[in-house]
């Protein structure tokens, strides 16, 4: 790789098919209200092309470790974003799109716990080899005094005013492990990935007060002149402390907002063996910024919040395309397919839900005027909380990986196959090992 990448300035325009522009896509950060800011925080994509340095961090010395693969157990198939965690510690990782995983742990592992959506949860003894692990099904059978029925918009009103009472009411600090990946039609052309923490104050304090900073982070990108148009996230692992939901209510459940869906019951299921309401939710009113269908995960016993889907409604590209696109080139067209989200909130042994997972999809297709077909993208992110870190300090200042910030700005190249030998990761899958492994030949 040419050593003078790392240092060109990212205003300057790169020659791509033939044309030389800069390309942007972003949220304009602090010039937007508020409201506009968390709506396109669930897209935040961003430009062109730069390297910088790594930004490195102490290692947390996980000496032990089980690895295996969970499957369905009645026909087989891998499950990907399973929770793997151990019991009564905060060490926790996801199974990855082949059902794999590994987890690590600074003292010797006895019993791994492995939750699922519409699966019975697991609590299993590791052997001297590789997990194998299958989940079975939850077959739902309701009692008599079971409520499948009710106010859906009332139950959801009453979970937000538990909010309080189900998450955290002190300032906490995660570890987590964060991925960035792009394709280009089925071809990965970027990834990046980071170990970082996340500084939560309160659940009833603002999300502005929370933080986030890198520890150790990777890059890897395609040299093929092509694929020079390339997308990056803004704003990096602070997404998931402005995305999440529960705790920055403008995104979903202010006052202002929860008017502009209606709300349905759905037939029950049962998460890490509790029966959870299932409600969805679908736009029910005009606004000047494109809305979502979602479907909500409530705990039938303490009403929190345990699980949030959230899709971008697409019937408007106009408004669709509003959220995500700042600039582009004028020749460029740009049309948005797909903008989804998923946040998981984990119950711990306290009594309280964390947040434990995020994931968004993001997908739309780019193509130059009077060319006849255009070009599909895929961006995927992910964060998994791995840890929680004691004591809660808070990040400095001068240490914040702010909203504006992009990891592949802050991320060096990653050859080292032992990079992350003391951090849990979600393990990459097959199809992204050799896409790592192809990207590698061709620098």
């Amino acid at each position: 790789m040419d050593a003078s990448i790392g240092k060109t300035p990212f205003w300057k325009s790169y020659p791509i098919e033939n044309q030389n522009f800069l390309i942007i896509f972003a949220y304009e950060g602090y010039a937007m209200e508020r409201k506009r800011i968390l709506q396109v925080l669930l897209l935040g994509l961003l430009l062109l092309l730069p390297l910088a340095a790594a930004a490195q961090g102490d290692t947390l010395h996980l000496g032990h470790l089980v690895r295996g693969r969970v499957t369905d157990g009645r026909n087989g198939q891998p499950l990907e974003a399973v929770h793997v965690y151990l019991p009564g510690r905060h060490h926790a990782t996801v199974t990855n799109a082949d059902g794999r995983f590994t987890l690590k742990s600074d003292a010797p592992i006895t019993t791994v716990i492995f939750s699922h959506l519409g699966y019975k949860t697991r609590r299993v003894k590791p052997g001297n080899g590789p997990m194998e692990v299958e989940l079975a099904q939850e077959a739902l059978a309701l009692d008599g005094a079971a409520i499948i029925s009710g106010n859906a918009r009332h139950i959801v009103e009453e979970a937000i005013s538990r909010i309080r009472d189900n998450y955290p009411s002190q300032p906490e600090l995660l570890s987590c492990f964060y991925r960035e990946t792009v394709r280009k039609r089925s071809r990965y052309t970027y990834v990046s990935e980071a170990v970082a923490r996340l500084y939560k104050n309160a659940y009833t304090s603002a999300p502005w007060q929370d933080r986030s900073a890198l520890d150790k982070s990777r890059i890897l990108i395609s040299q093929r002149r092509r694929d020079t148009l390339s997308v990056k996230m803004q704003g990096g692992p602070t997404q998931a402390l402005l995305l999440d939901a529960v705790k920055n209510r403008d995104l979903l459940f202010d006052a202002d907002m929860l008017p502009l869906y209606s709300f349905e019951m759905d037939f029950p299921q049962r998460l890490e063996g509790r029966l959870h309401y299932v409600i969805r939710l679908h736009p029910a009113a005009e606004y000047e910024y494109a809305l979502y269908d979602g479907t909500l995960y409530i705990d039938s016993e303490t009403l929190c919040f345990s699980r949030i889907e959230l899709s971008m409604d697409m019937a408007d590209p106009v408004k669709a395309t509003r959220l995500i696109l700042v600039r582009k080139p004028l020749s460029l067209r740009f049309r948005p397919r797909e903008v989804s989200l998923v946040l998981t909130y984990r119950r711990h042994e306290d009594g309280l839900a964390r947040l434990s997972y995020l994931r968004s999809v993001i997908r739309f297709d780019c193509d130059w005027r009077r060319r006849l077909f255009s070009t599909p993208y895929t961006v995927v992110n992910e964060l998994v909380v791995t840890d929680k870190v004691e004591p809660a300090v808070p990040i400095a200042r001068e240490d914040m990986f702010r909203q504006q910030d992009i990891l592949n700005d802050k991320a060096a190249e990653f050859l080292d196959p032992a990079f992350w030998e003391d951090y849990n990761i979600i393990e990459p899958s097959e199809s992204l090992e050799h896409a790592i492994d192809r990207l590698k030949k061709r620098r």
